[in-house]
């Protein structure tokens, strides 16, 4: 498996938006209509080898901060009772072979969990968000883009 990397513009605008170096690779999956990075997919190790749970990672500001604010609301709680049980499981596994289909050095120990490394439940609203917004059928992201008004961004799938 090849893990493809981002571009150097793309690194220099997301480590800006991050306010810091990232400590592994990624690529961008998935811009707003003006090439602004909305999620960002990352490699399923970090660069010393530990192992990175989240795959997929919001990185626009502004949904990142409406999210932290329905997550500070107790979102999290809230909207987890809103979907199936059945139905979020089947999300976290497709999320967790997706990120066995991303991994690059199996012969480091693997990150494991759904969604954001979640085994059960959700623990992360931004997590679910970005699955979503790739494309993944995610009961949990879907309600906080529907809450957002997510549509209304255009935002666009560059994965190739």
């Amino acid at each position: 498996m090849t893990f493809r990397d981002a571009l150097p513009d793309d690194l220099a605008i997301v480590e800006a938006l991050l306010g810091r170096p990232l400590s592994g690779r990624f690529a961008v999956v998935v811009r707003r209509s003006d090439g602004r990075p909305v999620v960002i997919e990352n490699e399923p190790h970090l660069r010393d080898g530990t192992p990175m749970p989240t795959l997929y990672w919001l990185v626009d500001p502004d949904l990142h901060d409406a999210v932290s604010r329905i997550e500070g609301d107790g979102g999290v709680h809230r909207f987890e009772v809103l979907v199936d049980a059945h139905d979020l499981q089947r999300t976290h596994d497709e999320y967790a072979r997706r990120r066995r289909a991303a991994t690059v050095r199996t012969d480091l120990v693997q990150p494991e969990g759904g969604v954001g490394g979640t085994r059960v439940g959700v623990k992360c609203l931004h997590a679910h968000l970005a699955n979503f917004l790739v494309g993944a059928d995610d009961p949990v992201g879907e309600v906080v883009a529907r809450s957002l008004d997510v549509d209304s961004l255009i935002v666009e799938d560059v994965r190739g």
